[in-house]
């Protein structure tokens, strides 16, 4: 959500999506997260988890990031519910990466057309959130300025890797 709210203060349209089957955030133990609905809306998560124990969960962040989901967007959305078409997907995690393609691939081909899926691993903590943003950012800021993205996106990844040290996989799929 770190990249929906940066690309979106920046005149990208953006959504947001999860993948897995429910919300996931840090509970008071590795063992014992806060697992959430896909229904439930963000003022809820943040209502919960500021009567189980508002102390912690702002020290480790996790009220923060609920706060800035909020003024987002109303909840969590699930990608294998979404139908809306994108020219381009990005993921920041290789596991959300296979899902996203997965469910792609089982959807019935229509029209042939083109979703480029980029991923570029970033850790789920505030720093590497600010700064795969910026580099979220920046790359879509270079696919914008290609006159062929479909021809050209090989070699920019490419360099795209090099410059930033991320390993970054990409994929296309049609809708």
């Amino acid at each position: 959500m770190e990249a929906h709210s940066f690309l979106s203060k920046r005149g990208f349209n953006v959504s947001s999506f999860g993948t897995g089957t429910n919300v996931k955030l840090p509970g008071s133990s590795p063992d014992k997260p806060n697992i959430y609905d896909f229904k439930t809306t963000y003022e809820e998560m943040y209502e919960d988890l500021c009567n189980k124990d508002r102390n912690m969960y702002t020290q480790n962040g996790i009220l923060h990031m609920i706060d800035r989901n909020r003024r987002i967007k109303p909840k969590p959305e699930r990608f294998q519910n979404c139908k809306d078409q994108f020219d381009l997907i990005f993921t920041c995690e290789e596991r959300v990466f296979d899902q996203t393609i997965a469910e792609l691939n089982s959807r019935e081909s229509q029209e042939n057309q083109p979703v480029h899926v980029v991923n570029i691993d970033i850790q789920d903590n505030h720093e590497e959130a600010t700064i795969g943003a910026f580099l979220i950012c920046e790359l879509c800021q270079l696919m914008q300025d290609c006159e062929d993205l479909d021809n050209e996106i090989d070699e920019l990844l490419q360099d795209f890797e090099s410059r930033c040290d991320r390993v970054i996989l990409h994929t296309v799929c049609f809708y």
